[in-house]
């Protein structure tokens, strides 16, 4: 392996394969040392804990499908209807893509999230603002927080890591669908959206 320099980054970077080929129950500080050629007090120079890369690592990956996410919810040229059900679409496929497609780092999340941790709950305000934004945008109602704060409850199934075995349901978009349907037709848009 050839040596890169020791920054934080190639730390992430490291740790992200440690967890992928170990998994977040398994791997260690040590592990990470090791696929990097340096000694485990050299890791803990650019972060303190083992709990403390966990998180930088999920953290960093949670944030690679936040712009594509946060891009649909700033689109004012799409009716708000069309907007927030894309976007509750997109929410659900993310999610769906990140649990099959890189499962340690998932579990990882999913831990994250069981702890109750610091990156989870930056992940969930994250999404809460993208959805405050777009329903401020587009929907008459007098506390557009409280309201992304509802619609994020309500579709709570179709995000939630509590709930991955559901998202391979071959019905899982036609629930996601009607659930739409139902918060949608007790939104009253603004404007004219056709």
């Amino acid at each position: 392996m050839a040596k890169v320099p020791l920054d934080a980054e190639a730390v992430l970077s490291a740790t992200e394969e440690v967890l992928r080929r170990h998994g977040p129950a398994k791997a260690t500080v040590v592990d990470v040392a090791r696929a990097l050629g340096v000694s485990h007090t050299a890791v803990y120079k650019h972060f303190p804990s083992k709990a403390a890369l966990r998180e930088a690592v999920t953290r960093r990956w949670l944030d690679r499908g936040r712009d594509s996410l946060a891009a649909i919810a700033a689109d004012t040229s799409s009716a708000p209807a069309a907007r927030l059900r894309g976007w509750l679409f997109a929410v659900l496929a993310a999610k769906r893509a990140k649990a099959t497609e890189d499962p340690q780092l998932y579990a990882a999340y999913a831990l994250l999230v069981a702890e109750h941790s610091d990156v989870a709950a930056e992940h969930v305000a994250d999404l809460l603002e993208q959805l405050r934004t777009l329903i401020a945008d587009g929907f008459a109602v007098p506390d557009p927080a409280a309201t992304a704060r509802a619609v994020f409850d309500a579709t709570t199934r179709f995000h939630h890591p509590a709930h991955t075995a559901e998202w391979d349901c071959a019905a899982i978009e036609s629930d996601l669908d009607a659930v739409c349907a139902l918060l949608l037709d007790g939104l009253p848009q603004k404007g004219n959206f056709s």
